[in-house]
């Protein structure tokens, strides 16, 4: 009874972080586009994103107390937080913005590039290393994108160039979070990371917003609801929170899955919810293409954890390194695209990038 009962919850949480994480993409999809809400100004709507979760974690760490915050010096500060909130920004920023040019169902075709980014950005800064059998899959995933973009039927520059821009930076943040905050020992739940770089990509993101929406934001009609913008950002606040019960209660390979089946449910809806974003056959056969290049890549990374996890037996310090592992694992692991959170070392590139870091 008691297994059926963890199944279920396992479950139900999964079935949350989808449809949290789906609504999420096309709720701003919708406020973002002139067809529809009309609020075409993606560093504001971020910017609101960010000050929500941000007033929220500092509700809940400093006057509710119900997390205990970690120790911040100053220079873990200016030398980690800064760094991965700018870049956390910047993917957000440029993410949302390719709303304005292309469609819901091709930004998530796009986002099948997020390993090739993220392997990339892990071998530029050490933290990977380059092999051939990770390379000629990373060649399938980029060739499946490539013809998935030929297949586009209203295919946008700049709105692919946006889209990719985001891709690249948000995988540096991951590899960032990585070597940053594990060199400094450093791990933070959802609501400690919200609460320290949250403020940060705030910041980040004024001056952009300054130069480019204020003055446009002045001169337009817009009307401004309330109930729209704080239901939207608190979609995105649950969704980080979402996160963290996801992972909780299921391994690196669950949560591939779930990304897989998520990405296929938000393009099979953005077509019936948004009619002109049409999809064609070659759309279709270029995603499948890049996506066996994804599971034969988490494949891999898989074998290499399995393999990785083998204690030779004439160590004598072996249980206390593996209990160490472990804690440090579960302490660590809450991670996704839209929550800068500690990365976990079990878990792969490619499954910190399925848990959709730019929905929010």
């Amino acid at each position: 009874m008691m297994m059926n009962k963890s199944l279920f919850l396992t479950y139900l949480y999964l079935l949350i972080y989808i449809l949290l994480s789906s609504g999420v993409i096309l709720y701003n999809k919708w406020v973002l586009s002139p067809k529809y809400f009309n609020f075409p100004f993606p560093i504001t709507l971020t910017m609101i994103h960010m000050g929500f979760s941000g007033a929220v974690a500092f509700f809940l760490v400093r006057v509710f107390k119900v997390v205990t915050p970690v120790k911040m010096t100053f220079e873990i500060y200016a030398t980690c937080v800064v760094p991965i909130s700018a870049f956390f920004a910047s993917s957000l920023w440029f993410g949302n913005t390719a709303y304005l040019h292309i469609s819901v169902a091709f930004i998530q075709m796009l986002k099948a590039l997020m390993p090739v980014a993220t392997l990339i950005m892990a071998v530029l800064c050490g933290t990977d290393k380059l092999r051939w059998d990770v390379l000629s899959n990373m060649l399938l995933v980029s060739v499946g994108v490539v013809i998935s973009s030929y297949g586009e039927i209203h295919f946008n520059v700049i709105g692919t160039l946006y889209q990719v821009t985001g891709i690249f930076a948000e995988a540096l943040r991951l590899v960032l979070t990585q070597v940053l905050l594990q060199k400094k020992g450093l791990t933070l739940n959802p609501i400690t990371s919200l609460y320290y770089i949250a403020p940060c990509s705030f910041a980040f993101l004024f001056v952009p917003w300054y130069l480019l929406e204020k003055s446009n934001m002045e001169v337009s009609q817009i009307q401004f609801n309330f109930w729209i913008f704080f239901s939207n950002a608190l979609c995105a606040l649950a969704l980080n929170l979402s996160i963290f019960l996801v992972i909780g209660r299921t391994g690196a390979v669950t949560i591939r899955v779930a990304g897989v089946l998520k990405d296929w449910i938000l393009i099979a809806l953005s077509t019936v919810i948004f009619p002109e974003s049409a999809i064609t056959g070659l759309n279709i056969i270029g995603y499948a293409i890049a996506l066996c290049g994804v599971v034969m890549y988490n494949y891999i990374k898989v074998r290499d954890v399995k393999a990785s996890s083998q204690i030779p037996p004439e160590s004598s310090i072996i249980p206390e390194r593996m209990t160490n592992d472990d804690d440090n694992t579960r302490s660590s692991s809450a991670v996704d695209e839209e929550a800068p959170l500690m990365a976990s070392s079990r878990l792969s590139h490619i499954a910190r990038s399925q848990l959709t870091s730019r929905d929010a």
